[in-house]
């Protein structure tokens, strides 16, 4: 008697079951495993053609170009506005001191994150309703827009205090159409991703942000190099936000050409059908703070581990070594970028890690990696000359690259298909705003406050110690597919594979319970 893999079971009935195990089955990580009998259990039949979603390869290169390109887009504004936080202090706060121009541009930049949450909370429920590629296209007009608009302000010497209230309503706009932005986009792209790939296509999300940034500093480091201090201050900071326009044409032509994600089309399997039309009659925010509200803290608590690093990397850095360690601006600018790059090299690489290892790994030892090196990163950073500083931005670099790399895969497999855009607008926007975006206001507030440039690290090791919690009662989602979602492959032969393996699965658990 041989088992279906050919093989011959040896021993007694205890060890000849053990090897009857078919190959395929036994070589699923235990995950996988459980959810594929959970999804046999609750269909009573193995999967056939209609269980099984296929994507399409050029839509699914699609979606994760026009995807990356939104997020490259805010992230260019970003890196330009953390690049000028200094400038613009001068231009919109001229009366103020160095240190406090400095914190009140953080602060009109924490404004953008104030009202993130709204947009999540209006853009979310939208894009449940009406599709993520709608909302998604909205989103980037609004985002545009935005940041066009600040190349045109007047500045404070022209208008007075109109100047920096309007740079204030130009970054809400931006804030509150980010706020659809970020969990759509992480929506979209995990919704098109098959299950095995998701960890690597979902990275291109983040690969497109530090793309973005590293764009955006680069080109104030290049206008910093070839202008004056007078230029800069009088027309050479409006450069950058002027070339978002056309950004935001091409990535709004990107979006009107994509179709609805899979599995929006498909929207739920059999499972979820009379749970989506129980949630359609009541109230979706309080169907996902009453029923999935462990999902949303799990979802706060990675977001903060990710965006704490984050914005304290792209956000303060550039300012901290300028304006507490007095460096030369482009020898601050320059390591910072070459940082970016090094994200950028990184983060694909760690996106198909997560696949193979799991997402819990991967976050786990970023995680322990910051506890461990945030002080020992910034004391290189205080370190004269500029190799050890570049080998403390490195190591902060390399620790973001760990977070960054699997959270576009992570945060959508915490909620099912019917409330997965609004629940990530919520959860998401939330961490952002209260720890993510204040980070460079709350990091330079705490080194004025003691007279410590270590602060910073500390406040990265906090966070670290938080997310780890986070990571430690998340569910393993590699390779599973989305809740209330159908099981997504990328060609006809994965999906007659997965068909097989289901019948496998289902023979052997009959056989086990006779």
């Amino acid at each position: 008697m041989t088992d279906s893999s050919g093989q011959e079971p040896a021993g007694g009935r205890a060890g000849g079951a053990a090897k009857q195990v078919p190959r395929a089955v036994a070589a699923l990580p235990r995950h996988v495993r459980d959810d594929l009998v959970r999804r046999l259990r609750r269909k009573g039949r193995p999967f056939d053609k209609g269980d099984v979603q296929v994507v399409e390869e050029p839509m699914l290169k699609r979606a994760v170009t026009a995807s990356a390109l939104g997020n490259c887009m805010e992230w260019f504004d970003f890196g330009v506005y953390s690049y000028l936080a200094a400038t613009l202090g001068k231009v919109f706060y001229p009366g103020a001191s160095d240190a406090a121009q400095l914190l009140a541009s953080f602060a009109t930049f924490v404004a953008a994150f104030v009202v993130r949450p709204l947009g999540g909370l209006f853009f979310g429920p939208l894009g449940d309703k009406l599709g993520r590629q709608k909302v998604l296209a909205t989103t980037m007009i609004m985002m545009a827009c935005g940041t066009f608009a600040i190349g045109f302000i007047p500045s404070y010497a022209s208008i007075g205090v109109a100047a920096p209230v309007l740079l204030l309503i130009a970054r809400m706009v931006q804030g509150f159409s980010t706020g659809g932005e970020y969990g759509g986009a992480t929506t979209f792209i995990a919704e098109y991703s098959p299950d095995r790939r998701r960890g690597f296509l979902g990275s291109w999300l983040d690969f497109g942000t530090f793309v973005g940034y590293a764009l955006g500093s680069a080109l104030v480091t290049v206008l910093n190099f070839l202008l004056t201090d007078s230029e800069m201050l009088s027309w050479g900071w409006r450069l950058p936000f002027l070339v978002a326009g056309p950004l935001g044409l091409i990535g709004l032509y990107m979006r009107l050409k994509l179709e609805e994600s899979p599995a929006f089309q498909k929207q739920l399997d059999e499972h979820d059908q009379a749970v989506a039309q129980r949630e359609t009659s009541r109230h979706e925010f309080r169907t996902i703070l009453g029923t999935h509200w462990r999902a949303l803290l799990l979802c706060v608590g990675l977001v903060l581990l990710y965006n704490v690093t984050n914005y304290m990397v792209t956000g303060y850095l550039p300012s901290y070594q300028t304006e507490v360690l007095h460096r030369n601006g482009t020898t601050a600018d320059v390591t910072v970028l070459v940082g970016m790059v090094w994200v950028v090299l990184l983060i694909t690489f760690l996106g198909r890690l997560s696949d193979r290892v799991g997402r819990r790994p991967v976050y786990r030892w970023a995680a322990i990696a910051q506890i461990v090196l945030a002080v020992p990163a910034f004391l290189l950073l205080r370190s004269d000359g500029w190799l050890l500083p570049g080998l403390g931005v490195l190591i902060l670099a390399t620790v973001l690259a760990g977070f960054a790399a699997p959270s576009a895969a992570t945060l959508p497999a915490l909620f099912p298909t019917s409330v997965r855009y609004a629940a990530m607008g919520i959860g998401f926007n939330f961490s952002v705003a209260a720890f993510g975006g204040t980070t460079p206001l709350f990091a330079e507030g705490l080194v004025d406050l003691t007279g410590t440039g270590l602060m910073p690290g500390y406040y990265l090791m906090a966070s670290g110690l938080i997310g780890l919690v986070a990571v430690r009662f998340m569910p393993e989602s590699a390779g599973v597919a989305l809740r209330g979602s159908q099981p997504l492959v990328g060609s006809e032969e994965e999906a007659e594979e997965l068909i097989s393996t289901s019948r496998q699965l289902r023979t052997l658990g009959a056989t086990r319970r006779q």
